[in-house]
């Protein structure tokens, strides 16, 4: 199977190392990178396959910019919800090619560790699940494939759990325990799938390896980017601070901003995303955040 990973982060180069394993497989990226299969954007938008690696922020830009249609298949890897306008990616992405041409990955899969192949369990969601078995039969024996159809559960599990990071981040940062984290993530789950429940999302989505899943390994670990964010807010460090130090991108702080926006419109009672919100934009004090969760 020949694919094409277009962006050549950490997650891209995972994927790149992931599916380099049983594939004829290139990157590339807007930058020339120094990696063994790298090729110029050009050629790599003329494979059948594609794997998008492209922040969610980025996405409709780089789309309008650069995507030349030849009938390509993508598969996308980047998690979040478009700040600008409130759309999922698969909104973002459905400008441009139609839903049975779309398949969406997701799961408990830290970068660093796919890079070194251990074990890791991933889903691939399609409308079209002939398409999502392709994605998923290509991954290497490193990695389970499991496949569904429900894109919306998947997008936003997928994106919500990196709010949901930055709380844990918060709450390890403070001291306030193993219990109150755990407390956290399980209320974090309830808030997430009653988000996606409003979009049509399946509850067992949220049950699975893209919902629960992502979600226990992303709020309690510093290889989480976004975790690392609310480690920073509660040290009092400000969030040009804690993203310079960073160096990456972390999805869940435009994600933050796309939810409370979309709660507000529709009304869904989202706490614990709300404080993540006041935290990053409006400096609140991330104790006084606590205190608020609690009561």
């Amino acid at each position: 199977m020949k694919i094409a990973i277009i962006g050549a982060g950490k997650w891209g180069q995972a994927l790149n190392h992931a599916y380099s394993q049983n594939n004829d497989v290139v990157i590339s990226s807007r930058r020339t990178k120094e990696l063994e299969n790298f090729v110029p954007m050009e050629e790599a938008l003329k494979y059948e396959y594609l794997v998008m690696a492209i922040p969610a922020q980025f996405v409709r830009g780089w789309m309008e910019e650069n995507f030349v249609d030849h009938g390509q298949n993508i598969l996308v890897a980047a998690k979040g919800i478009e700040t600008s306008t409130g759309a999922f990616l698969n909104e973002v992405y459905g400008k441009f090619v139609s839903a049975d041409r779309l398949a969406f990955i997701s799961g408990p899969s830290f970068a660093a560790e796919v890079q070194k192949s251990l074990p890791t369990a991933l889903k691939i969601s399609s409308t079209n699940q002939k398409l999502a078995e392709t994605y998923a039969h290509a991954l290497p024996d490193f990695i389970k494939g499991y496949v569904d159809d429900d894109v919306v559960g998947a997008e936003i599990s997928g994106a919500y759990k990196n709010v949901i990071a930055i709380a844990g981040g918060v709450c390890d940062g403070l001291g306030l325990g193993n219990n109150a984290r755990a407390a956290l993530i399980s209320r974090g789950l309830v808030e997430m799938t009653r988000f996606g429940e409003a979009f049509g999302a399946k509850t067992e989505t949220f049950l699975s390896l893209g919902g629960a899943g992502d979600l226990f390994l992303t709020a309690s670990s510093t290889l989480s980017r976004n975790f690392r964010v609310g480690l920073g807010i509660a040290k009092g460090k400000s969030m040009d601070e804690i993203l310079e130090e960073l160096g990456e991108v972390a999805e869940g702080v435009p994600t933050a901003k796309a939810i409370y926006k979309i709660a507000k419109e529709k009304e869904i009672y989202l706490p614990i995303a709300q404080e993540v919100y006041a935290m990053i934009e409006e400096g609140k004090d991330p104790l006084e955040s606590v205190k608020d969760l609690l009561s």
